[in-house]
C-alpha cells in the first residue's frame, strides 16, 4: 500500500484538503447550473436523457478527464481522471463518487437527486484538483465518477453491479439530501411486488351472479395484508396501493392490480415476508375465484453494509467545516427508506452519507422539490463535497485507515451472509 502513495506529513495532507475545497468553491458556479439543469427537466427512471447529457457534457468541459457516456446503460456515464506517473497496469488506489438524477413522477427532484448528482460531481472535482497539485510527487491514485440511473424505480446501481462497472473500485462514496446531516442511517432492503387479478365481466345490476369480481379480490388482499400487520416484526413493512380497480359501477370489474414495497432490515429476511404476503394475495383469488399473477421487481435492494471506520472519517472531517451531525438517540428518529446502494456495499466498500440542504421540509413532496431547486441549498451541497473529498485523500495518505475498512468490510460482510 504505501508505495502507492507519496508520505505527507499531517499539515501537508490538512493542506490537499484545503485544496480540494478551494476547488470545489471554484467551480461553485458551475456546479449550481448543473444541478439547476437537471432539477428543472426532471425525468424519470432509465429516461434521464437530457441529466445523462448534461452530465456528460460537464466532465467533458473539465481538463484530464476521460467520460463515457451511455455506459453500460442508456443513461448511464462513466468519468475518470488519473492515475499521474507510474506505468499502465500498475496498482491504483479507485476511489469512487456515484451521481444520481431521477425525479419522480408528478412532483419533480422531490428527493433532490439534482443535488446528489452535484455532489458527487464536486467532490469528484476536489480531490482530482488536490492530487493534481502533487505532479512533483505523484499518487498512483484514479477518480471515478459512475452515473448510476433509476434509483427510484428499477435499481440502476444493481444493473451497473451486474455488467461489472465497480470492479476494480476501493472505496465509493455519495450523498443524500435530508434534513439532517448523518454518516449512517439503515435504509431497508426492498422488493416490489406487482400483483394482477383476473375475473370475468358481468352486468352489476342485471346478472351479477355471472361475474367473477377481481376488485373483490383486490380488496381482500389489501384487508388480507392489514391484518397480517400486526403478526409481522415491527421492524418489518408492507405498503402498497391498488393501481386499477375497474372501469365503471355497473361492470364486475374482470381486472384488478395491486402495487407493494415489502421491505425488511436484512436482505436474508425478504424471503420470508414475501412467503407471508403471497399467501395474502393467492387466498384473494381463491376466495374469489379470480386468476392472480404475482410479478416482482427484477432487482432486490439490499440493506447498506454498514462501514464505521468511514463514517467516522467523514464525521471528522465534516465538524471540521461546521456540519453538526445528529446524536444516537435523534437517529433512532430518522424515517428509513431503501437505496439500491444498499447492493453496491456488498461489492465494494463506502458510504452512502445524509446531508441537510437548509429546509425542514419531506422528501417525496412539493416543498422538497423547491427546497432541493433553491439557492440556499448550494451552501449545505458544497460543503457536503468537501466532506466528502476530504475523506476520500484520507483513505488515499493513510494507507492504515485503507486498511481498516477493508478489514470493516470483508468483517462485516461475512457476518451479514452468514446470518
Amino acid at each position: 500500500m504505501s508505495s502507492l502513495v507519496p508520505d505527507v506529513s499531517p499539515e501537508q495532507l490538512q493542506q490537499l484538503k484545503e485544496s480540494a475545497g478551494r476547488c470545489i468553491d471554484e467551480a461553485g458556479d458551475v456546479l449550481s447550473l448543473l444541478s439547476s439543469e437537471i432539477w428543472r427537466c426532471p425525468e424519470l427512471a432509465y429516461q434521464e436523457e437530457k441529466a445523462h447529457e448534461a452530465l456528460v457534457r460537464f466532465f467533458s468541459q473539465q481538463p484530464g478527464w476521460t467520460v463515457q457516456g451511455h455506459y453500460l446503460l442508456n443513461t448511464a456515464f462513466r468519468a475518470t481522471w488519473g492515475p499521474m506517473g507510474g506505468r499502465e497496469g500498475d496498482n491504483v488506489v479507485n476511489i469512487g463518487f456515484l451521481c444520481e438524477y431521477d425525479a419522480l413522477p408528478g412532483i419533480g427532484h422531490a428527493c433532490g437527486h439534482n443535488l446528489i448528482a452535484e455532489v458527487g460531481a464536486a467532490a469528484a472535482l476536489g480531490v482530482k484538483g488536490a492530487l493534481g497539485a502533487l505532479s512533483h510527487c505523484p499518487v498512483r491514485a484514479k477518480v471515478t465518477v459512475l452515473g448510476t440511473p433509476a434509483e427510484e424505480d428499477g435499481g440502476g446501481k444493481i444493473d451497473l453491479i451486474q455488467a461489472g462497472a465497480f470492479e476494480g473500485m476501493d472505496v465509493v462514496f455519495m450523498a443524500h439530501p435530508s434534513q439532517e446531516d448523518v454518516a449512517y442511517c439503515a435504509d431497508l432492503a426492498e422488493i416490489d411486488l406487482t400483483v394482477k387479478y383476473h375475473g370475468k365481466a358481468s352486468h352489476a345490476a342485471a346478472y351479477p351472479w355471472k361475474g367473477i369480481n377481481a376488485l373483490d379480490a383486490a380488496v381482500l388482499a389489501y384487508n388480507n395484508l392489514s391484518v397480517l400487520r400486526q403478526q409481522l416484526k415491527p421492524e418489518w413493512r408492507i405498503h402498497g396501493i391498488i393501481k386499477h380497480g375497474g372501469v365503471k359501477p355497473n361492470i364486475i370489474p374482470d381486472y384488478s392490480e395491486l402495487f407493494f414495497y415489502l421491505r425488511t432490515p436484512k436482505h436474508q429476511d425478504l424471503p420470508h415476508i414475501k412467503e407471508k404476503a403471497e399467501k395474502c394475495f393467492r387466498s384473494a383469488a381463491m376466495a374469489t375465484g379470480c386468476q392472480v399473477n404475482l410479478e416482482y421487481g427484477k432487482n432486490e435492494f439490499y440493506n447498506i453494509l454498514r462501514n464505521i471506520t468511514l463514517e467516522r472519517a467523514y464525521e471528522e472531517n465534516g465538524k471540521t467545516l461546521g456540519i453538526e451531525f445528529i446524536t444516537n438517540e435523534k437517529l433512532q428518529e430518522i424515517p428509513l427508506g431503501s437505496t439500491d446502494f444498499g447492493n453496491v456495499s456488498f461489492v465494494v466498500p463506502g458510504i452512502h452519507t445524509y446531508f441537510y440542504i437548509g429546509s425542514n421540509a419531506l422528501n417525496h413532496t412539493e416543498e422538497y422539490t423547491a427546497a432541493a431547486g433553491a439557492e440556499k441549498a448550494q451552501f449545505y451541497t458544497l460543503r457536503t463535497a468537501k466532506a466528502m473529498a476530504m475523506t476520500a485523500l484520507d483513505v488515499l495518505f493513510c494507507p492504515e485507515l485503507l486498511q481498516r475498512v477493508r478489514d470493516e468490510y470483508a468483517e462485516a460482510k461475512l457476518k451479514e451472509e452468514s446470518g
